[in-house]
């Protein structure tokens, strides 16, 4: 089994950053590159991301770097952790800079928006194919706050060789932190990224103040769609009801602290999302996935309603209130049927 001793982590938001400074915390050397001048300066002067993780204190032995060469020097492993839109474009940057077979985790939630490819996928078309069998991905129930207080935190970790996985595995558990091992790639990125979609629908029933039954009813609902798309990508049907699934589809349906959740919450109040976005730091991956999610069910002939009807609030002028009105009046279906 590798040893992991020293790595990079790529991309300072919050999410990056708590699990740069729970590695670093672990005695790991880490090395955490922020693409923000502003997040490296804050860092370094007062040990805290204060633009994306503000009031959480960071170890003396992490260090940041806006220099791509810095962050990849000397590391044996490196941990992806940037926004699916800009994610192409950094991977470019970093791939003439890596040894033939450095292992990669990638724990970026989303899918590219044009290609509707999976993070994984993308490594695939810029990495050294001697990297592809080596790329892994880390997703579940974790809010990036709750990470970086030490509240126990439960992950799973896929990849095709069992024994790398094994390895990241012992370089991320602690006592607060506790990480399963699988092997469905795919599953595990598609139930981190769709689930974001599904928060984005949960908002908009709280925005709406629809109450409990109708959020139960639409967790419940896009779970199933979730599996659908999955299956139909090759995915294993219970991977969506593990930590990547149905963990993470709860939490960020639910927590305060899901920024899609927040998102969908603000449209069911009737802002227009122009408006919601323009006045957020960080980046709800949701929105973005909610058209790659639109493109996958297209392209593999699913049928995702809820999906669909996300869809058509964020980019088409459908009000909240309508889209809710025709998921109700849909044509009656088996509970176990295609919709």
């Amino acid at each position: 089994m590798q040893t992991i001793q020293r790595v990079g982590v790529i991309g300072a938001g919050a999410w990056g950053t708590a699990l740069a400074k729970h590695l670093a915390e672990k005695g790991l050397r880490t090395v955490l590159w922020a693409y923000e001048r502003n997040v490296v300066d804050s860092i370094i002067s007062k040990r805290e991301n204060q633009l994306f993780l503000p009031g959480v204190a960071l170890p003396p032995s992490l260090k940041v770097t806006n220099t791509m060469a810095e962050a990849v020097e000397d590391c044996d492993s490196l941990l992806f952790v940037v926004p699916s839109h800009v994610a192409r474009l950094v991977l470019q940057q970093v791939a003439p800079l890596l040894s033939s077979e450095i292992p990669i985790v990638s724990a970026t939630k989303g899918v590219e928006e044009d290609t509707f490819k999976l993070m994984t996928q993308v490594m695939q078309d810029v990495m050294p194919p001697a990297i592809h069998d080596r790329l892994m991905v880390l997703s579940g129930p974790s809010f990036a706050a709750e990470v970086s207080q030490g509240q126990p935190t439960a992950l799973c970790l896929a990849g095709k060789d069992a024994s790398l996985v094994e390895s990241f595995q012992a370089a991320f558990m602690t006592s607060s932190m506790r990480v399963y091992a699988d092997s469905d790639v795919v599953g595990v990125q598609l139930g981190g990224a769709l689930k974001n979609v599904m928060a984005l629908a949960a908002g908009v029933v709280d925005g709406l103040g629809l109450g409990h039954n109708t959020r139960a009813a639409m967790i419940t609902r896009g779970l199933a769609e979730m599996v659908r798309l999955g299956t139909a990508m090759g995915a294993d049907p219970r991977t969506f009801y593990g930590l990547s699934g149905v963990g993470d589809l709860v939490l960020t349906c639910t927590g305060a602290l899901s920024r899609n959740h927040a998102v969908g919450v603000r449209l069911g109040k009737g802002e227009k999302l122009e408006t919601i976005l323009g006045g957020m730091q960080a980046v709800a991956e949701g929105v973005r996935t909610s058209r790659a999610a639109s493109g996958l069910a297209l392209r593999h002939g699913v049928e995702m309603p809820i999906v669909r009807e996300v869809n058509a609030v964020l980019f088409e002028g459908k009000s909240c209130g309508k889209a809710v009105s025709d998921l109700m009046e849909r044509v009656a279906k088996p509970e176990k049927g295609r919709a």
